[in-house]
């Protein structure tokens, strides 16, 4: 399934643009060192963290996208660095569990 794909299956809002780059899986976490330290490439970051580190960590371990949850959008100088990085950055109201659940429905693991 491609980001395109999963943002329009799942009704999420692009903040940057969205790609069709296939994703492998999924990781959530909200601690920009988890992420580093256990992320895979290719996986959907699910997060609330909206500030620089987390667009440098993903852009590090090559996730294949953001998913910003509980309506929390991150600044213009972040969304930037993420459309600079290729990193595609996505916004939903969900908190963490249910954009989780959804993904899970969708087939991604």
């Amino acid at each position: 399934m491609t980001i395109k794909e999963i943002a329009e299956k799942l009704g999420l809002q692009p903040l940057t643009a969205l790609s069709e780059r296939t994703v492998t899986g999924v990781y959530i976490s909200d601690m920009v060192s988890d992420v580093i330290a256990n992320a895979k490439a290719g996986n959907v970051l699910v997060t609330v963290q909206v500030h620089n580190n987390v667009i440098a960590a993903a852009n590090l371990v090559d996730v294949a996208a953001i998913v910003v949850t509980r309506g929390r959008k991150p600044a213009d100088d972040t969304l930037q660095l993420a459309e600079k990085a290729g990193i595609p950055v996505l916004f939903t109201e969900l908190n963490s569990w249910q954009i989780a659940s959804h993904l899970y429905e969708a087939g991604l693991r």
